[in-house]
């Protein structure tokens, strides 16, 4: 049975219907993590929403969140973090004041902050504060199955331009351990968080590979009640390669100075009782994983007063700055890198540890402090400093210093015909670099300028101590 059939109205007598117009909502700019989440540091629960807390300030948050690092959906958000420095859980403080899908969704904050702090965040505030009182021997009991590795520094200090704190009366030592075994997995676990946001490029470390070490920097102090505490300033990953025949090699992997103890020294002391430990362990050199242009002046801050009462490099050194002296290298055509003998090399590496790249940075720092006065011959310095960058850049690392690619002909595909032959001496290479002579030179100069900038600062700071 069919339906009855509604009578066709006209067309021309029913005026047509408009189709309105309108705009949308606008889309959900979000945002972004760093303007809406601040992180504390606290070491008492006094200090849990105090304004004077320690905040501290991450390399990355965009990371942890949406593919473009924003956070959507929030109106009025702000995210405040605290976490202990007694036991290293976290507590999180969300506001808003209100939430709707814009478009982007609604991020899903829990789920954000779970990747950064994992097990260490506590959801409730008061078993937060709690753990002030509960943890608080967390750590002296961590490291009590470590191996102590107390060491002073050569001054007896601990120093730099601000503080000068002996190492005998602030009661800091370094605490080794595997990080195979239980104690020093748990540790790590709970510092991964500040790894993931206070160190630049970091991934956790595998805590049931025994080749991993843990350096533990700690400083004791007694509390109020006369009771010995456990601080912990920082500390360094250490991974352990096997050299054959019978050797090893220490990389260091990781190394964290918890921010409030940053800029006093203690990283520097870190680095000298893991200089200590390659020399008496003799293992075959110490490395450092792609160190940042900080870390790196301060290992080279380190290593130059070592190298400076090395006599093995001595003469070397002063063969150098005789060279110098001589004439004016920076008008000749073809400058010498004046690189220190083989045997200076390997001996620096076979006594003090420090493998041929940290030595040759090591080297440009020493010939500057010899040369006297330096002011003379700073142009031909710079000239070798040049030759130096030049070749790093242009030359050797890339594999193409003194050769150049010739076209042959052929029938495959005449882009993909060539040979490379090395260049007869004075030839120059065919192989050119993206961009013209004039950019090349200029950023070539300021390279140039920058090494010779952190040579002196380094000569600086050496002279000082």
């Amino acid at each position: 049975m069919g339906q009855k059939q509604q009578p066709t109205a006209d067309p021309i007598a029913e005026p047509k219907k408009r189709r309105r117009v309108g705009f949308s909502n606008i889309a959900d700019a979000g945002v972004e993590a760093k303007e809406c989440i601040k992180i504390y540091l606290v070491s008492r629960k006094e200090e849990v929403d105090s304004a004077d807390s320690f905040c501290i300030d991450p390399i990355d948050l965009s990371s942890f969140f949406d593919e473009d690092g924003k956070i959507y959906g929030y109106q009025g958000l702000k995210i405040t973090i605290w976490v202990s420095c007694i036991s290293f859980h976290a507590y999180a403080d969300i506001t808003f004041q209100s939430t709707a899908d814009g478009g982007k969704g609604i991020t899903d904050l829990k789920a954000a902050l779970q990747r950064i702090f994992a097990e260490t965040i506590i959801e409730n505030k008061d078993d937060f504060v709690q753990t002030f009182s509960t943890e608080t021997n967390l750590i002296r009991s961590i490291i009590s199955s470590g191996e102590i590795l107390k060491y002073k520094a050569s001054n007896g200090h601990i120093n730099n331009s601000n503080s000068h704190l002996e190492a005998a009366n602030s009661d800091v030592e370094v605490v080794r351990m595997v990080v195979g075994s239980t104690a020093a997995g748990h540790l790590y676990s709970c510092l991964i968080p500040l790894v993931l946001l206070l160190v630049d490029g970091s991934s956790p470390i595998d805590v049931i590979d025994p080749r991993w070490e843990l350096y533990v920097l700690i400083q004791k102090k007694p509390d109020q009640q006369g009771e010995i505490q456990c601080r912990l300033l920082g500390f360094t990953a250490i991974y352990r390669f096997f050299h054959y025949p019978e050797s090893s090699r220490l990389r260091l992997s990781q190394i964290l100075v918890l921010p409030p103890y940053q800029h006093k020294g203690y990283g520097r002391y870190l680095l000298e009782v893991l200089n200590n430990v390659a020399v008496s362990e003799d293992v075959y050199d110490l490395t450092v994983e792609e160190p940042l242009d900080y870390f790196q002046h301060v290992r080279t801050c380190v290593d130059i007063p070592r190298l400076l009462v090395f006599d093995p490099i001595q003469h070397a050194v002063s063969s150098v700055v005789s060279r110098m002296k001589e004439g004016k290298l920076s008008k000749k055509i073809h400058i010498p890198r004046f690189m220190p003998p083989p045997s200076v090399i390997d001996d620096v590496r076979k006594s003090l540890k420090i493998n041929k790249k940290q030595f040759l940075k090591c080297w440009e720092v020493l010939i500057y402090l010899a040369l006297d006065p330096v002011d003379k011959y700073m142009e031909d310095y710079v000239s070798v400093i040049s030759k130096r960058v030049k070749d790093d850049i242009i030359g050797k690392d890339s594999g193409t210093a003194g050769k150049r690619l010739i076209e042959v002909p052929g029938d495959y595909d005449q882009e993909m015909s060539f040979v490379m032959c090395r260049s007869q001496a004075g030839e120059a290479s065919s192989v050119q670099m993206d961009e013209n002579e004039t950019t090349q030179e200029e950023q070539l100069r300021q390279l140039v300028d920058e090494r010779v900038k952190e040579i002196k600062l380094i000569a600086q700071k050496v002279s000082l101590h």
